[in-house]
């Protein structure tokens, strides 16, 4: 195979392939071309490489995009697969568990791997403000730590594990089907390669201990509701060696009394009076770093918005902050004195207004009302 061949016809697959469809495509092309499949085939050889090369780029989304726009040429000079045996190890966990072809047909690297621990989940509840500025949070959770009876070996101190019988201190058994050889996780010692027959009074076998951790995060500015904040390594520690978990903490935003949150942008409610609305006036409105004039040109109707730039929340991804969005409300009060009853009507006479008369009753107000309507007519 001298000239380098479409890597999406190499595959398969049609140019607009999802993720799934591209590792799909990518699985049936490892198993077809596997040396295990294809003793002394360099044919099948140099394909299984070719769609190994094929799919590293593919499942990248970045190097995808530079592969659409400027095909091979975008990668030139980049080391590409010699041997089957990079293969296993960059793509170890494509098809579950251990190396690739470990698992699937019980060559490459047969070792154990260490695992990551598990991750730990945190709820962190903040205000508005808190959120918008950003806060070192104490955050306390539960997470197991190692038993100092046993040193987090499980048995009883003076006692050691025994060799698991089933998998052979593998902690992975391999099943048979056809060609194909299927390894997955030992399930007597569930990967450990080890069974406890004298387990430690103290963590019961288990290794470890559940703790009660109190631990400082740093929450950026501008994070949102329902966003997390990983801190890494803080999570589980993991049951063969492997680094720790790392622990999320999701936020949590209150409602604010005043503002509403759309994004990075926050949304108020300003009230202001008719007169102001129709004269102009200078008003305050708040903002989460205190009050601040805006200026109501005349003429302002209600539902009118003001923005006012980088007054609203800041961007956690490092963009431009957020505006304040100030939308008016006219006001329109229930009750008025005697002298503002007559400042109003005496303005509605001026715009020729047809106003409901001032009665002591409501029946006497609609009488006169209609009267009034008729004499006009």
């Amino acid at each position: 195979m001298a000239a380098k061949r479409d890597y999406y016809e190499v595959l398969g697959v049609d140019r607009s392939a999802g993720e799934r469809d591209i590792a799909r495509a990518y699985r049936q092309i490892a198993i077809k071309y596997h040396p295990d499949s294809n003793p002394g085939d360099e044919d099948a050889t140099a394909r299984f490489k070719e769609g190994a090369e094929a799919y590293e780029v593919l499942s990248d989304s970045e190097k995808r995009a530079k592969y659409d726009r400027f095909g091979h040429s975008a990668f030139e000079g980049a080391s590409h697969y010699s041997n089957p045996e990079d293969i296993f190890e960059v793509f170890g966990d494509l098809f579950g568990g251990g190396g690739i072809f470990g698992d699937m047909f019980g060559g490459g690297r047969r070792s154990r791997r260490v695992r990551q621990g598990a991750d730990i989940k945190c709820e962190v509840i903040l205000d508005l403000e808190e959120a918008a500025a950003g806060i070192t949070q104490t955050v306390q959770f539960n997470r197991s730590e190692v038993c100092k009876t046993c040193d987090g070996s499980g048995s009883r101190p003076g006692s050691k594990p025994k060799e698991c019988a089933r998998c052979g201190g593998q902690g992975q058994v391999i099943q048979r089907a056809g060609i194909l050889r299927v390894q997955t996780t030992c399930p007597s010692c569930h990967g450990a390669g080890a069974v406890i027959t004298d387990p430690c009074a103290n963590c019961r076998g288990r290794g470890n201990i559940s703790k009660k951790v109190t631990l400082d995060v740093v929450i950026p500015p501008g994070v949102d509701d329902g966003m997390r904040v990983r801190v890494t390594g803080e999570g589980e520690p993991s049951i063969d060696g492997g680094p720790p978990g790392d622990c999320y903490c999701f936020i949590r935003v209150n409602e604010h009394v005043l503002f509403r949150r759309e994004g990075k942008h926050l949304i108020v409610e300003a009230p202001i009076t008719y007169t102001q609305a129709v004269l102009g006036a200078t008003i305050e409105t708040p903002t989460l770093n205190g009050p601040v004039e805006l200026i109501v040109p005349a003429g302002t109707e209600s539902g009118h918005v003001f923005q006012m730039r980088g007054l609203g929340i800041a961007d956690p991804h490092g963009g431009p902050p957020g505006d304040l969005l100030v939308r008016t409300t006219i006001e329109i009060p229930k009750k008025v004195s005697d002298s503002h009853e007559a400042v109003l009507r005496e303005l509605a006479e001026q715009e020729q207004a047809n106003v409901t008369p001032h009665r002591k009753s409501f029946l006497d107000a609609v009488k006169g009302y209609f009267s009034h309507s008729e004499s006009e007519s």
